[in-house]
């Protein structure tokens, strides 16, 4: 289980520096975390959330880490716009005796969001192929 406070490290922006986030609520299957410094008029929200469909061979898993951030346009400097971004991961928990091909996955996913083909440091700017492709909408 997560801390109430993510404020080691846990969270960084782009530039690599730590955003600090704090819980907010937590339900059954969800919790969510708000950004300890945000104005109160423009949310910046961690949400970690699971949801189970089936029984028994056809249960599955779908996890969510999202983050929503609400930020003053560009463009107008007054419209309040939200910008997300999140990694679902769905799993056949149901026929599963191992988590091992589920973390190649996410970490075969990880390396192509945040590296380069040569690279092995791991990249926050958006520099990353995967990154890249997402922010600029390129194949």
């Amino acid at each position: 289980m997560l801390s109430n406070l993510l404020n080691t490290n846990e969270v960084k922006n782009a530039a690599g520096t730590e955003v600090e986030f704090q819980s907010l609520r937590l339900l059954d299957r969800q919790r969510v975390f708000s950004q300890i410094t945000e104005t109160p008029a423009l949310p910046h929200r961690l949400t970690i959330s699971h949801s189970e469909t089936g029984k028994g061979m056809k249960s599955r898993r779908r996890s969510v880490v999202r983050i929503d951030k609400t930020v003053i346009s560009g463009v107008d400097n007054v419209t309040p716009i939200t910008v997300s971004a999140y990694v679902v991961l769905d799993l056949p928990v149901g026929a599963m005796t191992t988590i091992t091909e589920a973390s190649n996955a996410l970490a075969e996913l990880m390396s192509f969001v945040a590296t380069t083909g040569s690279g092995t440091t791991v990249l926050f700017d958006g520099t990353g192929n995967g990154s890249a492709a997402l922010l600029t909408g390129g194949l």
